[in-house]
């Protein structure tokens, strides 16, 4: 009797692991409607070329779908590297993750200085120090300023968890340009 038990029991489980996988894609990915539209993905996303526009600022948001991280640079700038990995302080090589907030790490590389022609900063970061209070954001925990050498910057950004991100490059305001970069709240 309870060997038959037993058996049902695993039948039924057996059915439910097939009918859900049924319900699956070839590539593994449920069929349900993605999370706000997002198709984004984690893979790592890399364009541009090295500029000499310095950077500016630094500021986040928070959207309905997704968190923001905006670096504004003082001219036109194309060029970047992110994706999810230790992030590690320009010049030194310091790794960045110990004092990064956040289940997962975005390293993010920017192709142009945070420094202008004299060499002198162009945002009140020094290497190590947080950019932002990120309190009641749902993604983000932590942007930390890694440092910029030989034309590149440095970020560390912290994540609740890894998640799906996308950069952007934008035009303005006036001759400034910008890089964003966005990561949902879920998959």
């Amino acid at each position: 009797m309870r060997i038959r038990s037993a058996l049902t029991a695993l039948a039924v489980v057996l059915a439910g692991l097939i009918a859900s996988a049924g319900s699956s894609t070839a590539a593994g990915t449920t069929t349900g409607a993605a999370y706000c539209g997002i198709t984004w993905g984690s893979a790592e996303k890399t364009a541009g070329a090295l500029s000499d526009a310095p950077l500016v600022d630094v500021r986040t948001g928070r959207h309905d779908c997704y968190d923001r991280v905006v670096f504004e640079f003082d001219g036109p700038v194309d060029g970047y590297a992110i994706g999810y990995g230790e992030t590690w302080t320009e010049g030194e090589g310091l790794a960045l993750s110990p004092y990064t907030a956040g289940g997962a790490l975005l390293r993010v590389s920017l192709r142009a200085p945070a420094y202008d022609d004299d060499h002198l900063g162009t945002v009140p970061y020094a290497v190590g120090e947080h950019v932002g209070n990120l309190l009641r954001y749902p993604t983000l925990r932590d942007v930390v300023f890694g440092g910029s050498f030989e034309g590149y910057s440095t970020f560390a950004v912290g994540i609740r968890a890894r998640l799906p991100f996308r950069v952007l490059v934008l035009a303005g305001p006036g001759t400034h340009s910008r890089v964003v970069l966005d990561v949902a709240h879920q998959w």
